[in-house]
């Protein structure tokens, strides 16, 4: 096991250098705007510009450029400084990080348990009124984009411009250490939102699953050796929640690089909101530390799930 985890991270710092490379060649080679022409002023003049290049490191070859930059992350952890305010990258993810990662997991947490409780009642009672419900109740979920979703929530229970004012609404997130209790009614909005849509999938994938599952000759040969029915539903969500496992290492992966859609619509200072600041202001170095981030990320995520198959899933083994 170690030393296919060892393998797993040598491989994942060979994927995040291909991925800086891709990122490095869409944003320097592709054509797209100048930093130093947009910086320069309306009446950009020529030796303006040039010295503009000169501060930021553009005049220096596409090759040293690259090379210099991989040295910087991966040997220092320094992912440059900001064309925009000149402030360090990992000054500015390590500032809305905390954001991210308060929406992401909590919302991981929301969308696993009701996403699982649903789909296991369904599977076991089955073509009921409650499965029907539950069902068609995750395809509205599913279909419902998640902007859409969070400004009808805005609309219904924000406490500013809601017909119910029951919670904070957009705008009014604080860091935990602040104040716990308002950071808590803050994030509860759009945990659900971000929650809603994942919830629904795992739902259908659970009921899949376990349904086929429940149908395997072991668990009709562990019924009919006696073991109670929790024993054995027990069983049979072990073996089909592994391609839940799958799923939920990619999202939560992806989500940890940016909730795009939820920080903007809720106006939470994460990562996902800070990359489409640098995406409108052609900030290359923040766009590229946040995408490296996201990729760090599914990598890792990737590696724990593969760790949990091998607990979970007695047959799976890894040399």
């Amino acid at each position: 096991m170690i030393r296919y985890i060892i393998r797993r991270l040598l491989l994942g710092v060979v994927l995040l250098i291909v991925v800086a490379a891709v990122v490095f060649v869409l944003f320097r080679v592709l054509p797209t705007a100048n930093p130093a022409l947009l910086r320069a002023g309306r009446d950009p003049q020529p030796k303006l510009v040039k010295e503009i290049e000169g501060v930021l490191g553009l005049n220096k070859s596409l090759p040293t450029q690259f090379w210099d930059y991989l040295k910087e992350v991966f040997l220092h952890f320094n992912f440059g400084y900001s064309y925009y305010n000149q402030e360090s990258v990992k000054s500015l993810i390590s500032e809305r990080l905390p954001a991210t990662l308060s929406l992401t997991i909590g919302a991981a947490v929301l969308w696993i348990l009701a996403g699982l409780s649903v789909g296991i009642i369904s599977a076991l009672r089955r073509h009921s009124f409650l499965d029907r419900a539950a069902m068609g109740t995750a395809l509205v979920l599913i279909s419902a984009p998640e902007f859409w979703l969070g400004l009808i929530v805005l609309y219904v229970f924000a406490s500013d411009i809601g017909q119910f004012k029951i919670l904070p609404g957009a705008g009014s997130y604080v860091g935990i250490t602040s104040d716990p209790w308002k950071w808590l009614t803050s994030m509860i909005l759009p945990w659900i939102v971000l929650a809603a849509g994942s919830a629904a999938v795992y739902a259908r994938l659970m009921r899949g699953s376990l349904s086929e599952t429940m149908r395997e000759d072991y668990i009709r040969t562990a019924r009919a050796k006696g073991l109670s029915e929790r024993k054995v539903v027990r069983q049979g969500v072990r073996a089909a929640i592994n391609p839940i496992f799958t799923l939920f290492g990619l999202e939560v992966g992806v989500l940890l690089g940016g909730a795009v859609l939820i920080e903007t619509v809720f106006n939470i200072p994460g990562i996902g909101r800070l990359n489409y600041q640098a995406i409108q202001s052609s900030d290359f170095p923040v766009t590229q530390g946040t995408v490296l981030l996201a990729s760090m990320f599914i990598i890792l995520a990737n590696i724990v799930v593969d760790i949990a198959y091998a607990y979970l899933d007695p047959r799976v083994r890894y040399s």
